[in-house]
Parts: structure tokens; sequence; C-alpha cells
């Protein structure tokens, strides 16, 4: 249990040094009078407060943010609490690789955020964070400039393609756009399901990222996916999948099985597979185990933490402009290290342990760190004790569509005696048609969590 720790909101004094005249003032030079300003562009004004609680900005509108909004109304019903996001309806990448065949239609994967945000009473904005400020603590957005008590980041994941091209954006760009990762949600996906619709046959490639990434077990996923489609459509296709790591993990039994039962013409795994040159101009991959052409290709770079959480200044880099990629995150408040009145959930969490290193990159992860983390600021507002909790994991891959089979695997979390996280995981490896049933019943239990 921590111990308690007084909420200094300042809410007035906070709102008189963020008007939009001083804020204008402070970062504006003084003119001499012999000489005219320069014309500048007028500055937006601050969105105005309501109500008389603290205001709470959850920067980031996926699973994690939507979870921290409608639970922190709950928490805290007389805060503000504005959830940012870009994204005009709320796209989930789980049951996305299912999407690709049809499983399930794009009416199941898309939602309306205004409805939850109705429903739970808190304000939405649809724009763009441009900057965060936070010694002034204030949030740059597309509308205009947001102050707050709290903020909360939640922006998931950006895909690092400089680890790849340095500062060529012509190649990271035409990468994106010819050989999508559609791990982020947006018009990639379509792009994916139009790759595999039009694959008439060849070579195709799939990179992995290295750990952590989104959703560990889901690039097998998409290969077993795919490898179905061609199997059923007898199309003279092959696909190799290069993986940085040692092994297929997590789900390495019931993965290797579907590769070597259901697949064995179609995949091949090549392990220690670190990419260290992408060409995709010439379609050429040069790696650790060897050099690699294609036809086609899924190339899935690095991830790091949304881009957000650079703005924010929260992911450290080292002198020698190396990085882990990920914001420096208290593992059991999940505050930022230097700032308390900023917290992290999802994906942009940080460093955890040094037993498994970081939670799972996951929606069930950042549905649980947004209610803990909801949680953990309504105590604190109330001026309780924060009583710091765990989250869990839980994933269900599809392997195959005729019949619909799949493998799974659990995370749980626990203290040793000194105090450090530690984690168990269980591979569930047999391929069974109950775990769809189950996978569609914890999709609905987990998205009811947040949405109306």
């Amino acid at each position: 249990m921590i111990g308690r720790r007084s909420f200094l909101a300042g809410q007035a004094a906070l709102a008189a040094a963020l008007t939009t005249a001083g804020a204008a003032a402070a970062q504006t030079p003084a003119q001499s009078t012999a000489q005219p300003a320069p014309a500048v562009a007028p500055v937006r004004n601050a969105i105005p407060r309501q109500g008389k609680g603290p205001r709470i900005v959850v920067a980031g509108g996926g699973w994690g943010g939507m979870t921290t909004a409608r639970h922190l109304r709950d928490e805290l019903p007389d805060a503000e609490v504005i959830l940012i996001e870009r994204n005009p309806v709320f796209w989930t990448c789980p049951f996305s690789n299912k999407w690709l065949i049809d499983v399930v239609d794009t009416d199941f994967l898309i939602q309306d955020m205004t409805i939850p945000a109705r429903t739970y009473g808190y304000r939405l904005l649809h724009t763009e964070i441009s900057g965060i400020d936070r010694a002034a603590k204030t949030v740059q957005t597309g509308v205009g400039t947001v102050d707050y008590d709290l903020l909360v980041i939640a922006g998931g994941i950006r895909n690092a393609y400089d680890k790849w091209f340095g500062n060529d954006l012509r190649a990271a760009e035409y990468t994106r756009t010819h050989f999508p990762s559609a791990y982020i949600p947006n018009a990639e996906h379509f792009a994916l399901k139009r790759k595999l619709r039009d694959f008439k046959g060849g070579h195709l490639v799939m990179t992995l990222p290295p750990p952590p990434h989104r959703c560990p077990p889901s690039p097998y996923e998409r290969a077993c996916i795919i490898a179905w489609h061609i199997k059923k459509n007898n199309i003279p296709g092959k696909i190799t999948i290069l993986d940085p790591k040692p092994g297929i993990a997590p789900i390495t039994g019931g993965f290797t099985a579907a590769f070597q039962e259901l697949y064995p013409d179609i995949i091949t795994h090549v392990p220690n597979a670190a990419v260290e040159e992408v060409d995709p101009f010439n379609k050429r991959i040069l790696t650790y185990a060897g050099e690699f052409e294609f036809d086609d290709a899924i190339l899935m770079p690095p991830h790091q933490a949304a881009d957000i959480a650079w703005m924010a200044d929260l992911v450290p880099v080292a002198g020698d402009g190396t990085t882990r990629g990920w914001a420096d995150t208290d593992p059991r408040l999940f505050t930022a290290l230097d700032d308390e009145d900023v917290y992290v959930v999802g994906d942009a969490v940080g460093f955890i342990s040094d037993q498994f290193g970081y939670y799972p990159k996951s929606a069930h992860v950042a549905n649980a760190l947004g209610k803990i983390v909801a949680r953990n600021i309504g105590e604190r507002v109330r001026g309780e004790d924060v009583v710091p909790v765990l989250p869990d994991n839980l994933c269900f891959l599809l392997v195959n569509a005729e019949p619909l089979e799949s493998v799974a695997v659990k995370f749980t979390y626990d203290l040793d005696p000194a105090g450090k996280v530690i984690q168990t995981l269980i591979d569930v490896n047999e391929r069974t048609d109950d775990h769809l049933a189950e996978d569609y019943a914890w999709f609905a239990r987990t998205t009811g969590d947040f949405l109306a």
C-alpha cells in the first residue's frame, strides 16, 4: 500500500496562468516601439473549464484511453474528464486478423465513440494533439490549448521505421504504402485485406517486430490466416516468417504444430532473423539469418511508444541516441517517473521487471491498466491510500478457419518477496473450436466495460 499523497490542483492559479493572452505574452519577445511587430497567427483560445472538480485529460482513445475515461467518471463524478482522440471512430485491432478472411465483418470492428462519451459523461474531442507542455500542464490540439491537473497518456504505439531507414522518409513511406504492417488502427488494415484478396502467388515475407511489440502472438495468427487463405484457394504461394526471436513464442507448441500440421508446404519460420537492412524498392531484406528476396511482403518495423509519449518527453534517450522506446513509468503506480501528475496506460507503458521486461502490449492489458489507473487517481484525489493492483492478460489466436480452431495464452502477475513483479505464462496449445466462443465472450465482456 502506498502512503497518502495530497492532491494540490491549484486550479484557480492554473487557470489564471493559462489564459491565452498570458501564454502569448510568455512566448513572444518584447517588440521595439520603433519597429512594428511582425504578423503572427492568432493563438487559439483555451477550452474553458466546466465544473469545480479537477480536470483530467486522457490523451488517446483506444482500449486504454476509453477505459480510463469511463472509469474516471465513476471514481470522480465531479471531475471534468476530457478524452482526446484523432480517429473519428473506434477501430478494434483484436479480431482484425480474423476480419481479413471475413470471420467477422467491418461493423464488428468499428464503433461510434460519441455514444460512450455521452453515456458516461466525459467530453470527447476528435482532434490531433500537436504538443504537450508538462511544465505548463497543457496539451496543444487542433481546436485549442487544453490545460489539465492530471494527464493520462494512452496513445498506443508508433511504427519506428527510422530504425530501418534513418532519415530516409521516401523509403519509409514506400514501405508503409506498399507493404503495410497494419498494426495501428487506420487504412493500412484495408490495404492489407486488399493485398490478401489480390495475392495471386509467389513468395510473401513477413518481418516480425523485435520484442516488445503489440500483441506478441498476433503475427503468427496472421501467418496462419493468410496460409489458410492460400491453401483453400489453391494459390501457388509461400510465406516466410522472419522472426528476431530464437523461437516461436508465446504459444510455442500450438503455433509450431499449426505450421507443421496445417501449413507445412506454405509457412517457413526462420528464427534469429533480426532485420539488418530493408530495401523495399528492390524487394530485398538482409537479416542475421541471411538475405531474403520477396514478391510481396508484410513489413512490420520495430514498435515504440506513440508520438504523444515523445511529445510529453516521457521516453528517455541516452547520450548516444539509444532508447528503449517506451515511457519511463512507475511499475506499480503507472505514473511518469519524473512527474506524478502524468499517468501512462496501455502499450506505451515502459519497463516493469527484469524477469519479463514489459507487460504484453495487448488490448486486455490496456483495459486492465485503464481501470487500475482510474482507481489510483480516484483514491489519490479523495485523499485515500493508493493501493497498487496488478493486471493480467488473455489472448485467443485463430490458426485454422475450417474448422474455426484457436489456441490461447494466459499471463498472470504476482509479487516476489522483494516486491518485484513476476510473470507466469501459460500456453494453451491445443487447437479447439471452443476457444472462438471464449474469444467472442471475452470481446463482448471487455468492450462492454467501456463501450455503451
